[in-house]
C-alpha cells in the first residue's frame, strides 16, 4: 500500500469517526429530544405577585403543549434583576427560562449603568405574556373620594405620606405622579406587588401603584379604593376607575409588560419549539380569558415585535428618569 493511499484512507476514516462521534451527535439529539426533563420558569418576585401568577398560568399550559412539567421557581431580589442574572448564568439548553418584567428588562437598563446583563444581548425573547396599565389604590378608610382629593390629603399629612413599591417600574410611576402633582411621599420597599397591596390594606402605607393581578381582587372586595389607572384607557375589569388623565394628571401614563426569555446562546431549534409552544399558549381561549380577568391584555406580539418594544421602552424610560431627575440605588 502506498503512503499516499494510506494517508487518504486514514483521513477518510478519521472524518467518518468525527461525524459519528458521540460528542458531535449528543447536542443534536438533545435538541431533537427537547424537552425530556422539567423546565424551570424563574420569577424574580415572591409568590403571589403579578409575575408569579402569570408564570403559573402560562407555565401550566406550556407544559401541556410541550409534554413536560414546568416548575415555577421564585428568586426574589433587586426588583427582578437577581433572577435575570441567575438565568443568564444557567446552561443555554432551554431548561431555565426567565419571566422578565419591564422593571428588570427595560427600566433596569435605563437606570443602572452596571447591570450584569444586557437584555437584548444576553437573552432571546420567547414571547410577551401580557401588557398592562397599573392601578393606584389607597386605603379603604382614607377619606379621599378621588385622586385630586388624595393628593391634597397627602400634602396635608406629610408624616403619613408614603407609598409601597417592589420595583423601579412602580417607583418611577409613583415618582412621576409626585412630580406632576407636587405631593410628598416616601418609598417603602416590599418584595412583591402582592405585599405592596397588603401594606395598604394593613395601613402600613398610604398608597401604592401596582399591577392588576394582586390588586383587582382587593379592589372588588372593598379592601382598598382604586382612584386611577395609568393606561390610555380604563381597565375593562375596573370600568368605573378613571385614567390618570381623566383624574387630572395626563403626564402620568405608564404601560408595563411581562414576558418569557431564554439565554441568548440557546440553540435555535429549542428556541423555535419554545416560541411555538408559547404562541399556542397565548392563543388559547382559556389562558387569554384568565389573563383578561387579571386586568391585563394578553400578549400576541411576535418575538421580533417584542424585541422592538423592549428597545423602545428602554429609550422611553431613560427619558423619563432624566426628566424627573430620578436616582436609584442598588
Amino acid at each position: 500500500m502506498s503512503v499516499g493511499h494510506f494517508t487518504r484512507r486514514s483521513i477518510l476514516s478519521g472524518a467518518a469517526a468525527l461525524v459519528t462521534s458521540p460528542a458531535v451527535v449528543a447536542p443534536a439529539r438533545a435538541q431533537s429530544d427537547y424537552p425530556n426533563r422539567p423546565i424551570h420558569l424563574v420569577v424574580g418576585f415572591a409568590a403571589g405577585g403579578g409575575n408569579d401568577i402569570f408564570a403559573r398560568l402560562v407555565g401550566a399550559k406550556m407544559g401541556e403543549i410541550l409534554g413536560q412539567t414546568v416548575v415555577v421557581e421564585n428568586k426574589p431580589g433587586a426588583a427582578g434583576r437577581l433572577s435575570a442574572e441567575y438565568v443568564a448564568n444557567q446552561p443555554a439548553d432551554g431548561y431555565s427560562l426567565l419571566v422578565g418584567a419591564s422593571g428588570a428588562m427595560a427600566i433596569g437598563p435605563a437606570i443602572y449603568a452596571d447591570l450584569k446583563y444586557d437584555t437584548n444581548k444576553t437573552f432571546t425573547p420567547i414571547g410577551m405574556i401580557a401588557n398592562f396599565p397599573l392601578i393606584m389604590v389607597i386605603g379603604a378608610d382614607n377619606p379621599s373620594k378621588n385622586l385630586k382629593e388624595f393628593v391634597a390629603w397627602m400634602k396635608a399629612h406629610p408624616g403619613k405620606a408614603n407609598y409601597a413599591s417592589s420595583s423601579p417600574a412602580f417607583t418611577i410611576t409613583d415618582e412621576l405622579l409626585k412630580l406632576k402633582s407636587g405631593m410628598p411621599g416616601t418609598m417603602i420597599p416590599y418584595k412583591s406587588s402582592n405585599e405592596m397591596v397588603l401594606s395598604v390594606i394593613q395601613g402600613q402605607t398610604a398608597m401604592t401603584i401596582a399591577d392588576g393581578p394582586p390588586t383587582v381582587p382587593q379592589v372588588k372586595a372593598g379592601k382598598v379604593k382604586a382612584v386611577a389607572v395609568t393606561g390610555k384607557q380604563r381597565s375593562a375589569e375596573l370600568p368605573d376607575v378613571p385614567t390618570m388623565a381623566e383624574a387630572g394628571f395626563p403626564g402620568v401614563q405608564v404601560d408595563l409588560w411581562s414576558g418569557i426569555f431564554t439565554p441568548a446562546a440557546t440553540p435555535a431549534p429549542i428556541v423555535d419549539k419554545l416560541q411555538k409552544a408559547f404562541a399556542q399558549t397565548i392563543a388559547d381561549a382559556g389562558v387569554a380569558q384568565k389573563l383578561k380577568n387579571l386586568a391585563v391584555n394578553p400578549g400576541g406580539a411576535t418575538p421580533a415585535e417584542f424585541r422592538t418594544i423592549i428597545d423602545g421602552d428602554v429609550a422611553k424610560f431613560r427619558e423619563v428618569v432624566k426628566a424627573a431627575n430620578l436616582k436609584f440605588e442598588d
